[in-house]
């Protein structure tokens, strides 16, 4: 695991700076604590930090070919690159070293683009082609490893993260106010924008080519998709069967490692079943790591101690604080821009728990997309039920209360938007609502913006859908935005800001594949999501977790914003110096909090929203201006 960093100009006559890249680069040391590189050639220039995981001695980057004509910086993981190696070793390619990294470079030599085809993990890359003057990135399917990058007329400038991307002086750092607009909306900027103008992040499963004579814009292209294609005519024990080869097999690729390796542990069904396939395939205790919080209603731990004690793990276990939101600022920097899941508090710590002991750690993440277990795909599903009500009923019944209605702990007003369509509840996940939005902006902001950011791509998002149900179309959605500008966001931040390797074995492609061609029945039912994994993987598991409620990853911070944080939330939010003043109305944030102050509604995780963005400006300076406005 990696971060890479990058610069080409349009001008053959021109040279990148040295010094500005090997900034770049370091902007991201815990990406990369074990080494670092650097390779300008005139007018191009690639950049490198290291976290050691295979082949130790000999996998220094940028890497070359045999003859320098090509260059590569790569972030990632590529668990059949041994299979490849072979090949390519047959075939007659000479190779330096051990690592995934140079096996990438030559296959790219005889396939070029599609390169990408065969490739099995997680990736982002850079290679540059002296032979043709062309840059090819590329990022991996369900865009595990991020990728950002800035195009003018006169350069391109790509990283791992955006800090390394804004390192490069010709960078601007002036706030989009679109992409601040969907932060409020969902709570993360969403899709190709980033915080900053300018700044755009590669779509996962796209690649990117550029060529330096002529200059052009970027050439963005797909090259895999998720395609809901559901097969019947297959008994349910046929799918178990190939099931549980599959996830088995992606578990095996994900233990070659020449560094510790371990296994986050909660007492969910996705980690658990991860746990037990590890403990099939490793000749020693596989080491696993828990955590749990003194509210009970959030505490797994007992549940992740009996797979444990059934497995033989040796185990870990913290217990998270409230003190824990003293770690905001670190998540701040982590994420470099806004970016409220208050999980990344816990993921966070449990990576960072685990790296005292390992190196790289498996997780169960993907399941509830894949399989259908998130509990609002049965609201999704009863609330569908009511779409054979006329279209003017259904607004006049349900028009009003959606918006006083908040799905499941997150204020998300489905029955509001159940009031415009049926394909309107899969767009409908806002943290503040337009109605709210208006009400929070400062008047110039709003009269800025565009409104509704996303909404339409969601929604055109979700009218394609190959799915046959709205819960599959729920999970297509999911797959494409949530999963991948949140939860994927998420684990990648904050277990590199920590220098620990995250691999998520259910995400493997070949596992999702076959997801995609499962019939919706075989994996949900109104009552019960994941019911093919609970039957193939239930064995593997106790009584415990197969009957347990569902807990997500989450943390009590609405009690903590109730009782310990109190004050100290008020203090920051509606100090009249703080630079969110310029961006947000702060009798609108005062009334929120008295709301949720006296219990009349739970509005932690607006208050999150706004608590991480006021830190962020405080954090990067961008807030010392009043908004661009037009």
């Amino acid at each position: 695991m990696c971060g890479i960093c990058g610069q080409l100009l349009a001008d053959r006559g021109q040279v990148v700076d040295r010094s500005e890249l090997e900034r770049m680069a370091s902007s991201m040391h815990r990406r990369g604590p074990d080494d670092s590189g650097a390779h300008v050639d005139g007018s191009v220039g690639l950049g490198f930090r290291r976290l050691s995981i295979i082949d130790l001695s000999t996998g220094h980057q940028p890497l070359s070919n045999e003859d320098g004509t090509l260059w590569i910086v790569f972030n990632g993981e590529i668990y059949n690159f041994p299979e490849l190696r072979a090949e390519l070793l047959a075939r007659g390619h000479v190779f330096r070293t051990s690592t995934d990294t140079e096996a990438i470079l030559h296959l790219y030599e005889d396939v070029g683009p599609a390169v990408v085809d065969r490739l099995r993990g997680m990736f982002g890359f850079a290679i540059w082609d002296g032979r043709t003057r062309t840059l090819f990135c590329a990022r991996d399917r369900f865009g595990k490893k991020p990728f950002y990058y800035f195009h003018d007329g006169s350069r391109f400038v790509f990283g791992s993260e955006l800090k390394a991307v804004v390192a490069a002086s010709a960078v601007p750092r002036e706030i989009d106010l679109d992409a601040l607009d969907s932060y409020f909306s969902w709570g993360y900027v969403a899709g190709s924008r980033s915080i900053y103008r300018g700044v755009k992040k590669l779509p996962a499963a796209h690649t990117l080519t550029l060529r330096q004579e002529p200059w052009s814009e970027p050439q963005i292209t797909r090259y895999w998709d998720i395609r809901l294609a559901p097969e019947e005519g297959r008994s349910e024990r046929d799918w178990q069967e190939e099931l549980e080869h599959e996830l088995s097999e992606a578990v095996r690729m994900r233990l070659v490692s020449d560094v510790p390796l371990g296994a986050f542990l909660s007492g969910g069904l996705d980690s658990g079943t991860v746990v037990a396939l590890m403990a099939r395939h490793s000749d020693r205790p596989v080491k696993t790591f828990t955590i749990g919080f003194q509210n009970p209603a959030y505490n797994e731990v007992e549940r992740a101690r009996l797979i444990a004690r059934k497995y033989g793990t040796e185990h870990h276990e913290e217990i998270v604080e409230p003190q824990s939101l003293d770690l905001l600022d670190t998540l701040v920097d982590a994420f470099d821009e806004p970016f409220a899941d208050s999980s990344a508090i816990p993921t966070f710590i449990v990576s960072r728990f685990a790296r005292r002991h390992v190196t790289v750690a498996l997780s169960g993440d993907g399941g509830d997309e894949l399989f259908a277990g998130y509990l609002s795909y049965r609201k999704l599903h009863r609330l569908a039920r009511l779409d054979v009500l006329p279209g003017l009923l259904r607004r006049l019944t349900f028009g009003t209360l959606g918006a006083l209605w908040p799905m499941w702990a997150a204020g998300k007003g489905l029955l509001y938007y159940l009031s415009q369509d049926r394909l309107g509840l899969l767009s409908a996940f806002e943290v503040f609502p337009g109605t709210e939005r208006k009400a929070l902006y400062a008047p110039d902001l709003w009269a800025a913006l565009r409104h509704g950011p996303g909404r339409e791509e969601r929604r055109g998002l979700a009218a394609a859908s190959t799915g046959d149900c709205i819960v599959s179309q729920a999970q297509e959605l999911d797959m494409r935005t949530y999963l991948v500008d949140d939860i994927l966001t998420k684990v990648d931040r904050t277990s590199m800001a920590t220098s620990l390797e995250v691999r998520a074995p259910l995400l493997d492609h070949k596992v999702a594949e076959l997801t995609f061609r499962m019939p919706t029945r075989l994996k949900f039912s109104p009552d019960q999501g994941k019911l093919i994994f609970r039957k193939t993987f239930g064995p593997l598991l106790t009584p415990e977790h197969l009957s347990g409620r569902k807990q997500g990853f989450a943390v009590p911070v609405m009690d903590w914003f109730r009782k310990e944080k109190r004050s100290w939330l008020a203090d920051v939010l509606l100090d009249p110096g703080n630079p969110i003043a310029a961006y947000v109305r702060q009798d609108f944030v005062a009334s929120l909090m008295r709301a949720h102050d006296l219990g009349q509604r739970d509005f932690s995780f607006k208050l999150w929203v706004l608590l991480f963005f006021s830190r962020w400006l405080e954090r990067t300076g961008a807030g010392r201006s009043v908004p661009r406005v037009g």
